[in-house]
C-alpha cells in the first residue's frame, strides 16, 4: 500500500516563490510507487488547496487561474487518523476526503518554516518531515540560533540584535563593530534584506531595509576577505551524516537573492530538475568546494555536530564563512529546510533526490512512532467537583 504524503508549500512568507520551485522538484523525485502525492498549496493568504495540477511548474505562470480549478482544503482530524478534505459544500457538491499518512513540509521562510506551520501539523496529529517546532524557530531566528551555539563552544562571529531603526542604532554599531558590517532580517532566508554597510549612512539604509521584512534585526562584522562554505546535514538528534561541501560563485560581496536563484545553471545535470524549476540547484557553485581535507573535514564534523546541538531533523544547510586570507572559518546561519531540499549537494556522494526523500519521510515516520510513546494527556476526573467562584479557580 502507498504512503499518502501531504507535500506543503507556498505560504505567508517573501520566500514563497522559492517555495512552490523546490516542491515541485520534491513532488517530481518522489516515487509515486511508492507514495500518493499530494499537493497542499499555501497562498500568500494561508488559504489551502489541493489539486494535481500543483506539481506542474508552468501552471503557476497563472496561479488565479490556478487556484479556480483547484479545491479548497482544510485538515480533519478523527481519531488517530487525520484527513485532507477539499471540496465545496452544497446540495449538488461533494466533499473529497483523503486520508494522509504524513507531511513533506517543502516551505521556506516566516510563518512556515519557522515553527507555526509545524505547530499546525502537531495539532492536527500529523506526522511530518524536518524539523520540530522548537528546532526550527531556534535555527529560524539567526541571533537565538548564534547564542546557542556560541554557548555550546561552536565558532560564531559576534552579533548585535536591535529591535528599532532609531536615532541610537549608528552609535550602537558603531560601538560594537568596525566597519564594513553585514545587516540582515533576524529570521528570514534566501538573503532576503541582507545589505553590507561601509559607512553611517549605508547602515542606516541597509538597517530600514532589513527593518522592512522584520521586527528585529542582527548586525555582525564584516568577513572582509570572504569565501562561503556550505554543507548540508541528513538525519536526527541521534544520527545524521554531513553532504558535500559547496562553494557558492559570489557576484557581489554577500551572496544574494540573485546570486541563489537568477543565475545561469551550473548544477543538475540528468539526475536534477527540468528546467524553470532549478532552484537553488541553478545557482553557480564549486561542488566540491576547492578547499583542503583537512578544511573540509572540519566544516563537515562542525556541520554536523551543530545540527543535532540543535536537535534538528530531516536535511538542513549549515552555511560557513571563512576568511580567505586565514582559513578561519565560522557557523554563519542553519536553514532548517534548505532550498531545493539541497538534494544537489548530496549526489557527489551517491544519494539521489528520491532517496533522499524517502530518508526524510522515514524520519518523520520515526520521530511519529517515537512520540507515540509519550504520555501527552491522562484521564482524571478534576473537572467532576469544580466550581469557580468570583476570586477564581482554587489554587
Amino acid at each position: 500500500m502507498k504512503i499518502a504524503v501531504a507535500v506543503l508549500f507556498g505560504g505567508k512568507t517573501v520566500e514563497h516563490e522559492v517555495s512552490i520551485i523546490s516542491a515541485v522538484q520534491a513532488m517530481a523525485a518522489l516515487d509515486e510507487t511508492a507514495y500518493d502525492v499530494i499537493p497542499v498549496y499555501i497562498t500568500k493568504g494561508n488559504e489551502f488547496y489541493t489539486s494535481d495540477r500543483f506539481k506542474d511548474i508552468a501552471a503557476y505562470k497563472d496561479i488565479p487561474a490556478l487556484l479556480q480549478a483547484a479545491s479548497r482544503a482544510t485538515f480533519e482530524v478523527e481519531g488517530p487518523k487525520t484527513y485532507l478534505v477539499s471540496g465545496e459544500s452544497g446540495l449538488l457538491r461533494k466533499k473529497t476526503r483523503r486520508l494522509v499518512d504524513v507531511a513533506l513540509p517543502v516551505v521556506h521562510g516566516t510563518n512556515v518554516e519557522d515553527g507555526a506551520l509545524q505547530g499546525f501539523l502537531e495539532t492536527v496529529n500529523l506526522p511530518y518531515a524536518g524539523p520540530d517546532v522548537l528546532a526550527a524557530a531556534v535555527c529560524m531566528d539567526k541571533y537565538v540560533a548564534k547564542t546557542m551555539l556560541d554557548h555550546g563552544g561552536f565558532p560564531v562571529l559576534p552579533g548585535l540584535r536591535l529591535t528599532e531603526a532609531g536615532p541610537g542604532l549608528v552609535q550602537a554599531v558603531e560601538q560594537a563593530f568596525p566597519y564594513p558590517v553585514i545587516v540582515k532580517p533576524v529570521n528570514l532566508g534566501s538573503s532576503v534584506g541582507i545589505g553590507r554597510a561601509d559607512d553611517a549612512d549605508q547602515l542606516q539604509d541597509c538597517a530600514a531595509t532589513a527593518f522592512s521584512f522584520a521586527r528585529s534585526v542582527l548586525i555582525e562584522p564584516a568577513v572582509v576577505q570572504l569565501r562561503e562554505i556550505n554543507c548540508a546535514v541528513l538525519g536526527d538528534p541521534q544520527d545524521a551524516e554531513a553532504s558535500e561541501c559547496e562553494e557558492p560563485v559570489l557576484h557581489e560581496t554577500i551572496l544574494s537573492y540573485q546570486d541563489k536563484y537568477g543565475s545561469g545553471s551550473k548544477a543538475g545535470g540528468k539526475s536534477g530538475p527540468a528546467d524553470g524549476a532549478k532552484g537553488m540547484a541553478s545557482a553557480q557553485r564549486h561542488i566540491p568546494a576547492p578547499i583542503t581535507d583537512e578544511q573540509r573535514d572540519r566544516i563537515r564534523t562542525l556541520a554536523v555536530d551543530a545540527f543535532r546541538y540543535l536537535g534538528c531533523t530531516g536535511v538542513a544547510r549549515i552555511d560557513f564563512l571563512m576568511d580567505a586570507s586565514t582559513g578561519e572559518v565560522w557557523i554563519n546561519e542553519i536553514n532548517p529546510i534548505p532550498g531545493s531540499l539541497s538534494f544537489y549537494l548530496w549526489q557527489p556522494l551517491g544519494l539521489t533526490y528520491d532517496k533522499l526523500l524517502d530518508k526524510l519521510i522515514s524520519l518523520a515516520l520515526k520521530r511519529a512512532r517515537e512520540g507515540g510513546e509519550l504520555t501527552y494527556v491522562f484521564n482524571t476526573n478534576i473537572l467532576a467537583g469544580a466550581s469557580i467562584g468570583t476570586k477564581g479557580a482554587k489554587r
